[in-house]
C-alpha cells in the first residue's frame, strides 16, 4: 500500500543545507545559466547523488504556489497613493488580483487583504513581498492563505 505524501512549510534555516543546495541547482538550471546537471551541482557544491535523491522532492515556496489563490495582508499608513503603490507591484509580477479589502484607517492605519492568482506570476511570490515591502508606508505584510 503506497503511502500518500504529506507537505509541510518549513523555515530553510532549519533544515539541512543539502536542500537549499538542490534549490539552487534547480534554479541555475531553470534559468539556463549552466546547462547540465554535473556543471550545475558541481557550482553549488552538491553530489549529483543527493541532487537526484531530493530533485523531486523539494521545492521552494513560490513554485508550489504557481496556480493557486494567495491572500496577502498588510498593515499600510494611511496616505494618498499607498494602495496604488501595492497594486502597481502586484502588477509587475504579473498577478491577477481577485479581490482588494481595506478597512477604515484608525489612528493613522488601515488594515489591506489583497487576494491574487498566482497563474502568470513572473516574479515568486517572496520577491513580490519584498518589493511590497519597500513600499514607505507598509508597516506590515504578510501570506494569510494559500489554496
Amino acid at each position: 500500500m503506497k503511502k500518500s505524501s504529506v507537505y509541510f512549510l518549513v523555515d530553510s534555516k532549519v533544515l539541512p543545507e543539502v536542500f537549499s543546495k538542490v534549490i539552487e541547482v534547480k534554479k541555475i538550471l531553470g534559468m539556463g545559466v549552466i546547462k547540465t546537471v554535473n556543471e550545475a551541482v558541481k557550482e553549488v557544491g552538491l553530489s549529483r547523488s543527493a541532487y537526484y535523491k531530493y530533485k523531486d522532492y523539494v521545492f521552494p515556496f513560490y513554485e508550489t504556489s504557481r496556480g493557486k489563490v494567495i491572500t496577502l495582508f498588510f498593515v499600510v499608513e494611511d496616505f494618498s497613493g499607498i494602495l496604488s503603490s501595492i497594486i502597481n507591484q502586484i502588477a509587475l509580477a504579473k498577478a491577477n488580483i481577485l479581490t482588494i479589502n481595506q478597512n477604515i484607517p484608525i489612528n493613522g492605519l488601515a488594515d489591506v487583504t489583497i487576494t491574487i492568482e498566482t497563474e502568470g506570476m513572473t516574479k515568486d511570490i517572496s520577491e513580490l513581498m519584498d518589493n511590497i515591502s519597500k513600499i514607505e508606508g507598509v508597516r506590515r505584510q504578510e501570506i494569510l492563505a494559500r489554496e
